[in-house]
């Protein structure tokens, strides 16, 4: 009997075990897997290329995530030490919200703080009606700035990620736009080094400026406290756009940029962890930095009216060229073990002297998905000069005149 029990159990086990969602998949997946997320990306943090995707250039609502832009906007346009002013406008922002009145003023970095934190709707217009002069006046330099970045399909209407339309649409972007976003502020801003600051706070206390209300803001970017190498990351959430987040993440020398939107709804919070960690392990063990640079090209090509020096003619005259690189160059690009890059080389099929010694006369180009990574200059190795009747002459008078033996030169072919 007891033997029974324990097959009955056992299957019981293995039937549980077969029918749980798939979260771990064989080494060097293909994906991720599934996900709960509706519209997700995964961005290289140092080239900005698109590494994986799920509906990632599909337009939707993305809530407080919208307040990275509004962050690193203030940031590099304010000062930590200037004074906002809160409008009724501000004080009369909804939930989450730090309950700001009507005249209030405080240091814009504490507003900050309580912005990327706590995620509070009406510091986030309190900080847009100091740096724009308005909320649309803010707008304006949201979109300005997605446009600049590279987004794709991006349009600002709020600066604290609240679901509303204007003339241009409805507050909106995609995956791989909001990674995009994600990258510009923990890489290519000049406040990128204050932006991660700020994001790794575990809390923060401050006052207004007339000292008469104090205020405590702790992070609730949980992935901090979930494993290493967190840079930065924001939630949010409204009943629109389900839970959205967006993470940079740092591994072993490389920055993955992980962004979720429309990743479930209410009782479902924590769905955005299990994708986020399933993403991040995906990256992690597919992608790593490979040099990709080839053997230097060496050729020759065919040169018409070209001659050596006198006694040295050959039919037909040929010009060695090279590619130009430095010494030990690498060209690093974070590849899956499947993905190559493609090497076209551009060589022309004659030139016409004079050519000289270091002339680029083609390229050597490296691409991924079409793209270009990088160009190197193919050059002529040394300097071939043309038969005119000067040179001819040149030739004859060093040859019978001054026993000279004939060379060929740049400065002969004039």
């Amino acid at each position: 009997m007891k033997k029974i029990v324990c097959c009955i159990l056992v299957c019981i086990q293995m039937i549980t075990f077969l029918t749980l969602p798939c979260w771990v998949q064989a080494d060097s997946p293909a994906d991720p897997g599934e996900l709960y997320a509706k519209s997700a990306c995964l961005l290289d943090g140092d080239s900005g290329r698109v590494l994986w995707g799920k509906e990632e250039n599909t337009a939707l609502p993305m809530a407080s995530t919208t307040k990275i832009m509004t962050c690193i906007l203030a940031l590099e346009e304010g000062k930590g030490d200037e004074i906002a002013t809160a409008s009724k406008n501000a004080a009369g922002q909804p939930k989450v919200h730090l309950g700001v009145h009507e005249g209030q003023k405080f240091y814009l970095e504490d507003l900050l703080f309580s912005l990327m934190l706590e995620s509070h709707n009406d510091a986030a217009v309190v900080i847009a009606e100091h740096i724009g002069g308005s909320v649309e006046g803010f707008a304006e330099m949201m979109n300005a700035k997605a446009a600049e970045i590279g987004c794709e399909d991006t349009h600002f209407v709020t600066p604290n990620g609240l679901d509303k339309e204007d003339a241009g649409g409805a507050h909106h972007t995609t995956a791989a736009d909001l990674a995009r976003i994600m990258r510009y502020c923990v890489r290519e801003s000049p406040q990128a080094e204050r932006f991660i600051a700020i994001t790794q706070t575990p809390s923060h206390s401050f006052t207004d400026l007339e000292g008469q209300q104090s205020y405590g803001c702790t992070n609730h970017n949980a992935l901090l406290s979930m494993m290493d190498g967190v840079v930065s990351g924001k939630t949010g959430f409204t009943a629109k756009a389900g839970y959205c987040y967006i993470c940079a993440v740092e591994s072993n020398g490389r920055l993955f940029i992980v962004s979720l939107l429309a990743c479930g709804w209410p009782n479902n919070k924590g769905y955005k962890w299990k994708d986020t960690r399933q993403i991040l392990s995906y990256a992690g063990d597919s992608y790593i930095y490979r040099n990709v640079l080839k053997e230097p090209v060496s050729d020759s090509v065919p040169v018409e009216g070209a001659v050596y020096p006198w006694g040295k003619s050959s039919s037909p005259v040929e010009m060695a060229i090279e590619e130009k690189r430095d010494d030990g160059e690498e060209l690093s690009l974070l590849l899956r073990e499947d993905e190559a890059v493609q090497v076209e080389t551009n060589i022309p099929k004659r030139l016409t002297a004079p050519v000289y010694a270091g002339e680029e006369v083609g390229k050597v180009t490296y691409k991924l998905y079409g793209k270009v990574c990088a160009e190197y200059p193919l050059v002529c190795k040394e300097d071939l000069g043309e038969a005119t009747l000067p040179w001819a002459i040149g030739q004859v008078v060093q040859v019978f005149f001054l026993r000279i033996p004939g060379r060929v030169g740049a400065e002969m072919a004039d």
